[in-house]
């Protein structure tokens, strides 16, 4: 094991999975740290279940205050398609920008800090919505940080606003330094696990391979989620993954969040702009990069298609049989399969599937008869039939 818990940690841990409110969780995140061996092992572990009480402690002052009537609520309902939170140092133009591509009431001021809560607006994509929400600039230290680290961990995505006005390369090693000493990586690692948890029913283990295991079975991994007491979850395994890596997915101690970098106020000096995208391009290729200006309303034509494609995500429209296609798609993961188009609509679909009826990208004609396993592309059309 990664970390080598003894069996009262590992027993905790089921504790803190188990807990459903904030103040049972942090009970049980307290008691599971108790338990925790201090060793080099467990160090990061440690730190990152330090920071995480912490966060929570400040998630249940903030129901204290709501509660109360006094202070501003940081929670932010998901709405849209996914949730991208939009951060960035003070006068990076974070605001600005959320306003021009979404009509939010956000705060506009020359001076920094002016944004002291986060606003959410709707950008559209041809036939969906993006949830954008501007937020305090992320700077450790002062009084909304761990909050902020919170509207990002359960987002869904990360656009990050740099100015032209100021050092955008510097500006961007900052910010995923601070990042990744909350446990929030703007890379992809290696190989990436994503534990889906089924709260209902019996489901069992589902294991979707788009990667390659190392050294280890799917059988492997069942036996150690079962030894979690985890009996219900979708597993999706990127890239090359060990079990040791499946084991680090239980704690959620790293979180992969798709990131897109801005590098705003480009009016400025538009050769500095394209010569520090270039130079934060060598630092992370794999990023997409746009120059724009928010003060004009340039550059940020193709910004839902980015996000579109960087989200990995896919479009399902359903239909009942010898019905209508539905005009709003369903919005799933690339490498969804016809299980999870069931479950997006109605559990009761899966428990009585016969089988599904496929048109689009991923028949090998229309109409193909399909199972639940059938992975399912961008714009399928998807027929399900049940038994009666």
């Amino acid at each position: 094991m990664v970390t080598n818990l003894p069996a009262e940690a590992r027993a905790k841990w089921i504790k803190v999975m188990e807990a459903k409110t904030v103040e049972e969780k942090i009970r049980a995140l307290e008691e599971f740290l108790s338990a925790v061996p201090k060793h080099k092992g467990t160090a990061n572990l440690r730190l990152w279940a330090t920071r995480r009480l912490a966060e929570l402690k400040e998630e249940l002052e903030e129901k204290k205050r709501k509660k109360a009537g006094r202070g501003v609520s940081f929670f932010i309902e998901k709405e849209g398609a996914a949730q991208i939170i939009v951060v960035g140092p003070p006068n990076s133009g974070k605001s600005l920008l959320v306003k021009r591509l979404t009509n939010a009431k956000t705060v506009i001021a020359d001076y920094p800090f002016s944004t002291r809560r986060p606003v959410p607006g709707m950008l559209k994509y041809e036939d969906i919505f993006f949830q954008l929400i501007d937020t305090p600039p992320l700077v450790p230290g002062t009084s909304y940080f761990s909050r902020v680290i919170g509207l990002i961990r359960n987002s869904d995505s990360i656009l990050l606003v740099l100015s032209n006005d100021s050092d955008p390369v510097k500006d961007f090693v900052s910010l995923r330094n601070i990042l990744e000493e909350s446990g929030i990586l703007l890379y992809k690692p290696r190989g990436r696990v994503v534990i889906e948890r089924e709260r209902t029913g019996k489901v069992g283990i589902r294991v979707t391979l788009m990667g390659k295991l190392l050294d280890t079975t799917i059988d492997n991994i069942r036996k150690l989620l079962e030894s979690y007491h985890i009996y219900n979850a979708h597993v999706k395994i990127y890239g090359e993954v060990t079990l040791d890596d499946v084991e680090q997915a239980i704690f959620e101690n790293k979180t992969y969040k798709p990131c897109i970098i801005v590098i705003n106020k480009a009016e400025i000096d538009p050769e500095k702009a394209k010569k520090k995208a270039y130079e934060i391009h060598k630092l992370t290729p794999n990023t997409p990069i746009i120059i724009g200006s928010a003060k004009l309303n340039r550059g940020f034509e193709e910004l839902g298609k980015i996000i579109f494609k960087t989200l990995e995500l896919i479009r399902i429209y359903t239909k009942q049989p010898n019905g209508e296609v539905a005009e709003k798609p369903l919005v799933l993961k690339r490498g969804s399969t016809v299980y999870d188009v069931a479950m997006s609509i109605h559990r009761g679909f899966v428990e009585k599937f016969k089988y599904a009826r496929i048109w689009g990208p991923s028949a090998k004609y229309p109409g193909e008869r399909v199972g639940l396993d059938h992975i399912v592309m961008d714009k399928d059309i998807v027929e399900i039939h049940i038994r009666g």
